[in-house]
């Protein structure tokens, strides 16, 4: 077959596809729709309840208080916040929460489900006939309004302990050079979201948030400690120097059981208590 009858064949498939795509999206809108709309075939609603803490700033006298919303499992996605996004969208729009990729990455949703935090995007609904899920937003924090808690305090904890890199410019003009060794040290920390949930899981964190710094602070400040291409490791340990900062956290691992990534940030802290006791 010559160029030029491939590129005849290109161009006929080219025009062929513009145009199916350019009538396809109110064909398959309406359809997605209509689907959206009416219960799957043969199967019966699966009906769970949803109490969902709530509180408006606007109304000051009224006390918060946990709003129910009955939910059809078979219209709804799998995770937690599929079904609030439902209530806001289907039932109640003055519901008042966060949320943004829905991938476990941006760390928005994080909020206080059945007990423990966890981040409403992955969080499974508990498809448990006539079992209730409690919703509540991260504990011991201002609360804006609904499930969002006010993150002031918490960012700028996080600012407090530099998180960037310091270091003379590099030797060659280019780059900071890692072997492959120094550069495992940091697997585990630096996939930290700040989405509070091991920092709103410690009891210490809650007493002494004004000055002790929090799990995802210390150890964000840890994976800078670690790094081999940082210089101001002295001057970062120095800032622990004190009753509070670090030494507040008595190693009960709350923050590394609820982490919704898996990571372990009593273990980053334990790690830095360590060193900086041993050092000379």
């Amino acid at each position: 077959m010559s160029i030029t009858d491939l590129a005849a064949r290109s161009l006929i498939r080219s025009q062929a596809w513009r145009s199916v795509s350019s009538s396809a999206p109110s064909k398959y809108a309406q359809a997605s729709k209509d689907q959206s709309s009416a219960p799957p075939a043969g199967k019966e609603p699966l009906m769970k309840t949803f109490k969902i803490y709530r509180w408006n700033p606007d109304e000051p006298s009224k006390k918060p208080y946990l709003q129910s919303y009955s939910v059809d499992l078979n219209q709804c996605g799998p995770m937690i916040l599929d079904a609030i996004i439902k209530i806001k969208n289907e039932m109640d729009p003055t519901l008042t929460f966060r949320r943004s990729c829905r991938e476990g990455i941006c760390g928005s949703c994080a909020m206080n489900i059945d007990g423990q935090n966890t981040l409403a995007c992955l969080c499974r609904i508990d498809r448990a006939g006539g079992k209730e899920t409690k919703l509540y937003p991260l504990p011991h924090m201002y609360i804006v309004k609904d499930l969002v808690p006010d993150m002031t305090q918490f960012y700028k904890q996080y600012k407090s302990i530099e998180p960037w890199l310091q270091a003379d410019p590099p030797a060659d003009g280019k780059e900071h050079r890692q072997s492959i060794d120094d550069r495992a040290k940091l697997d585990g920390m630096y996939e930290c979201i700040l989405c509070a949930c091991c920092s709103t899981s410690c009891p210490s964190y809650w007493w002494n948030q004004d000055r002790y710094l929090g799990p995802a602070s210390l150890m964000a400040a840890y994976r800078w400690m670690a790094d081999s291409r940082d210089k101001a490791g002295f001057a970062r340990k120095e800032k622990m120097q004190n009753e509070l900062s670090m030494y507040r956290c008595h190693t009960i691992f709350n923050c590394s059981r609820t982490c919704p990534k898996g990571l372990n940030p009593g273990k980053a802290i334990a790690q830095m208590k360590y060193e900086m006791a041993t050092e000379s």
